[in-house]
């Protein structure tokens, strides 16, 4: 079997979840993202058996372009982390009822079609067209099914899209330059050109813009917060736990391997606006009262050491950036489900209207405790591998990177305990909190058991992503 049976079985699930009416959506949908998820596996099966499931057939004669999807283990890690994440998430809506749920489950299989191609594409045209198909139904995701006051939310989602797809179109005069010069768009033709100093600044920064604004890294970040409060948990989930993992994603696979001088030039510029963005985002993450808006920036701070970590060109931040990927994709959505589970029973986001959940449901209490505490990198836990990796790499770059990065730690530490305590301790609250249904209790486990066992052992994550990011480094080393 070739990778392209996962985006066949998307693609169908797709439309068989829109015919199958609003009383099944959610069943098929649930369905279909598990089959791609076993399919997944059995992919990642065959690549450790050595057999090739990459997929390339002729797509457009003139220019020469490809429908070419590529599987090595950084490609096959982003492909089960969709995969694994998708089910959950739309497990995880069962609690909700959505309006004209045909389409609402429909898009959130297109959209995971799409990421999956945007991680799997080897033909820079292929790549570019998946990129842009992801923002089609997280658009609509938001703009529909979203929160709050209608304009306000019309206007965050209308912003999101812009700036996306401002900086896509730079990546696009990129990627037609590089077309020009290789006469072709697939990747290993493209890491092969021969760029003077100058044409790589410009290429890197085209790329730089449209991953900056995707991740996002600040200033590029202003979107970020409002459409993570104003959409439904669901797209929340699917945007902080996928989606901008496209961009970092492609800083690896696309950016530093075609521009790797410029990366190297600008290194110190990039790391430091990365760290900004870790010291920023723990900073306002301290002051907010909405426990969506404070996730929100949780994440913009933990992406930013992410984003650190690739820029120091060095296989531990390559590999910390990865594990930490999957890490922080786990734990956000199991941060985002907790205030979702809290919504569902007490209709509000402000943290200063919860409280003394504990008392009521000690079980969700310790799920969401082991979850927070996973989310500040405890030891133990998947998160602190990936956060140790990436401050290692910042310290061998320059300790004081590491240093000021190193607070994301600290602060995360900080606004995490306090909102846990004020969210879940406390007198008894006035509103009942009903005990968590099985259904949201096996999202948890599921949750859990990964942020878990890969903290104790990441061993079988590091194998399978390491020699890919070997081929990076040294492409990058060549120069």
């Amino acid at each position: 079997m070739n990778v392209s049976f996962i985006l066949i079985l998307l693609l169908f699930g797709t439309l068989a979840t829109y015919f199958s009416g609003d009383k099944f959506a959610k069943t098929v949908a649930l369905l279909f993202s598990l089959a791609s998820f076993v399919g997944s596996i059995f992919i990642l099966n065959q690549y450790n058996t050595g057999i090739n499931s990459d997929f390339i057939a002729n797509w457009i004669t003139n220019p020469n372009i490809f429908i070419a999807l590529k599987v090595d283990g950084l490609s096959l890690a982003m492909l089960l982390l969709t995969t694994a994440l998708t089910s959950t998430i739309i497990f995880s809506s069962f609690g909700n009822q959505y309006k004209n749920s045909k389409n609402f489950y429909a898009l959130v299989l297109f959209m995971s079609f799409s990421m999956i191609g945007t991680f799997l594409s080897a033909d820079a045209f292929l790549y570019y067209i998946f990129w842009e198909l992801a923002l089609v139904p997280i658009y609509f995701i938001a703009l529909i099914w979203g929160n709050g006051d209608a304009d306000e939310r019309k206007n965050a989602i209308i912003k999101f899209f812009i700036y996306t797809l401002a900086g896509s179109l730079f990546m696009l005069v990129a990627f037609i330059y590089l077309f020009q010069k290789a006469g072709s768009l697939m990747i290993g033709d493209l890491y092969a050109i021969q760029l003077t100093e100058q044409e790589q600044f410009w290429i890197f920064l085209a790329l730089f813009l449209a991953y900056a604004i995707k991740i996002p890294i600040i200033p590029f970040h202003t979107w970020q917060v409002n459409v993570y409060q104003k959409s439904p948990t669901v797209g929340t989930m699917l945007l902080s736990g996928i989606m901008l993992k496209m961009g970092l994603y492609s800083i690896l696979r696309w950016q530093l391997p075609i521009a790797p001088l410029a990366a190297k030039m600008y290194m110190p510029i990039l790391i430091g606006l990365s760290v900004a963005g870790v010291v920023y985002g723990s900073i306002i993450a301290l002051k907010q009262r909405n426990i969506k808006k404070l996730l929100a920036y949780s994440s913009l701070g933990h992406v930013g050491l992410i984003a650190a970590g690739a820029y120091s060109l060095s296989i531990d931040g390559l590999r910390g950036a990865v594990l930490q990927m999957i890490a922080h994709g786990f734990v956000v959505v199991g941060l985002f489900f907790a205030a979702e589970v809290i919504e569902r029973r007490f209709n509000t986001q402000e943290i200063s209207e919860m409280g003394g959940i504990r008392i009521q449901d000690s079980k969700f209490t310790s799920m969401f405790m082991i979850i927070m505490l996973a989310s500040v990198a405890l030891p133990l836990t998947f998160n602190f591998v990936g956060e140790f990796t990436l401050l290692y790499s910042l310290y061998n770059v320059n300790i004081l990177f590491s240093i000021i990065a190193g607070t994301t730690i600290i602060l995360g530490a900080v606004y995490m305990l306090k909102m846990f305590q004020h969210v879940m301790l406390g007198e008894a609250n006035s509103k009942v909190f009903k005990s968590i249904s099985i259904n949201e209790t096996i999202v948890f486990v599921i949750i859990i058991g990964v942020l878990l066992f890969f903290g104790i052992y990441p061993k079988p994550i590091n194998d399978l992503i390491t020699p890919s990011l070997m081929e990076i480094i040294s492409k990058i080393n060549k120069v």
